[in-house]
């Protein structure tokens, strides 16, 4: 026979098993389609990505975002012309403000979210000129550079139900880079996932969603 302590632990572990799944309400799939629509309307960033959200209670939202990010693109002021393209992910929870509300055909989300991106880039630019021997010029090309990069964000995500389990996301996202691996010769100017290489930017998701019928 068990100790009586055992016994507790045991039935505290079952207590919360149970719980989990009295709460677990479903999983959402989303597939982002802003990036790829702000590409064709011109932005030198082309992305792609898949999320995975659960949702436990209607109020807490554990997500996981899956995507690819890319560019090709020559800067007309300085000539530099830069290319990458990766993976990233990001992983983060997310809270419904309106989890009482269930009268609500969706749910408006407040989260946070850690990203990270591992990629290689390549770099060129006009040739420099020595400023010892003037008649001289030294190359500008690197290909291949290795970087990674991780940042923070602060998200506002609203979901919307259109029609039985298939719903539309807009999500607004604060993103504060964290750190990013430099180079000896360069660093990256676009980051996977992040976007371009400076202190803090603002995204935009919008996600065509459904809910899996289990």
């Amino acid at each position: 026979m068990l100790p009586a302590t055992v016994q507790a632990q045991e039935k505290e572990k079952t207590s919360w098993s149970q719980k989990i799944r009295s709460a677990y309400r479903g999983t959402y799939v989303g597939v982002d389609v802003f990036g790829a629509m702000n590409h064709i309307l011109g932005s030198d960033f082309n992305s792609s990505e898949v999320s995975i959200e659960a949702d436990f209670g209607n109020k807490f939202f554990p997500v996981m975002e899956l995507g690819y990010g890319q560019t090709d693109a020559t800067n007309d002021e300085t000539d530099i012309h830069f290319k990458t393209a990766s993976p990233y992910f990001r992983i983060g929870l997310g809270y419904n403000v309106f989890h009482k509300k269930t009268h609500l055909p969706g749910q408006f989300i407040i989260g946070a979210r850690y990203g990270f991106s591992s990629f290689s880039y390549d770099v060129e630019a006009p040739a420099l000129t020595d400023p010892v021997w003037g008649d001289t010029t030294i190359p500008f090309s690197y290909q291949g550079m290795k970087s990674s990069a991780g940042w923070l964000e602060v998200v506002a995500k609203l979901k919307t139900q259109v029609y039985k389990n298939f719903y539309l996301g807009l999500a607004v996202r604060y993103r504060k880079l964290s750190n990013v691996k430099k180079s000896e010769n360069s660093e990256p100017w676009y980051i996977p996932g992040y976007g371009k290489n400076q202190s803090t930017n603002i995204g935009i998701t919008y996600s065509l969603i459904y809910k899996l019928p289990f």
